[in-house]
């Protein structure tokens, strides 16, 4: 496959989850602001910025935290730029990437440009805008061949969750003194459905750690993302070695799957922040692995949205 395509599948898988994640966050921000008077509006919208990696020059509320995670094109964390960074992609590998999914990505981008899902609810928008990652999703998963291209863009996908739910444990993590922290992030997640079935109704903060860390079942937890993505670089590599690993990649995500799989919770739970800190990095070097092999003679692009 042409380095080209491969990397623009990638980042259509990254970028797609990342506008997913984002509207996720934003919507149980909006949420928490709605619900609970006693909160603190600026303190909570400054620490949502900073769990996205966002420097707020101006004082930090909820409009603001809208435009610069939601709506400003100019503003690389934002949905915005997520989705032109998906669609710029999609064009760069039409060849591969089905009609039902070009038009999928081109029509949700057109709908952010004449501005109707920034005119509605904050709540609204942000279903909006998670309903449309899901009809990408699930057009790409029925209607493109599950080949290396699939591979390349499900490798980008996961790369990008387990980097974002880290963030978001991180973040809970820090505030696990609030009564809402851990709840708050299970919703940001999508997960509080499937924790209440799976813990019957319990709802401590340490089941709520293991459950997005360590759950096999769950598609948003820390290890399935892991293991999706480690899977993806197996399939990817079609010259497989008898011994050692064959990429940086592989043995970036392989350690930090296994030292999250086979650590007592109770390890793990000690120094989380700074565990969740590490795997981000772990995420951004195995994105780097991963260019350096498989993308090094893509032609150079430089990308006006999106944070690479």
């Amino acid at each position: 496959m042409l380095s080209r395509i491969a990397e623009s599948l990638f980042w259509i898988g990254r970028y797609l989850e990342r506008a997913e994640d984002t509207s996720r966050l934003l919507d149980v921000h909006v949420q928490l602001l709605l619900e609970d008077p006693v909160v603190d509006e600026e303190l909570a919208s400054q620490a949502l910025l900073a769990v996205m990696g966002v420097d707020a020059t101006e004082q930090a509320d909820q409009a603001s935290v809208m435009r610069l995670l939601g709506w400003d094109p100019q503003s690389p964390a934002s949905m915005v730029s997520a989705f032109w960074g998906a669609r710029e992609s999609a064009r760069r590998s039409r060849e591969v990437v089905s009609t039902e999914v070009w038009e999928a990505i081109n029509t949700t981008w057109n709908i952010l440009q004449r501005g109707h899902i920034q005119r509605a609810r904050p709540a609204q928008a942000c279903q909006t805008v998670r309903e449309r990652c899901a009809v990408i999703s699930g057009t790409a998963d029925s209607t493109m061949s599950h080949d290396q291209g699939w591979q390349f863009l499900v490798l980008g996908r996961s790369l990008e969750r387990i980097d974002m739910t880290a963030r978001m444990i991180e973040a809970a993590a820090y505030n696990a003194d609030s009564p809402q922290a851990w709840l708050t992030t299970l919703r940001a997640c999508g997960a509080h459905h499937a924790f209440v079935r799976t813990y019957r109704g319990a709802d401590s903060d340490r089941e709520a750690a293991e459950f997005l860390l360590l759950d096999r079942l769950f598609p948003r937890s820390l290890l399935f993302s892991l293991n999706r993505a480690e899977s993806a670089l197996v399939n990817l590599d079609v010259g497989e070695r008898r011994a050692g690993f064959t990429g940086d990649a592989m043995r970036l995500i392989g350690r930090a799957r296994a030292e999250l799989e086979y650590q007592p919770l109770s390890e793990i739970l000690t120094d989380l922040p700074a565990r969740m800190t590490a795997l981000q990095k772990t995420c951004s070097e195995a994105n780097d692995a991963v260019a350096f092999r498989y993308f090094e003679g893509a032609a150079s692009v430089t990308w006006q949205a999106g944070v690479r």
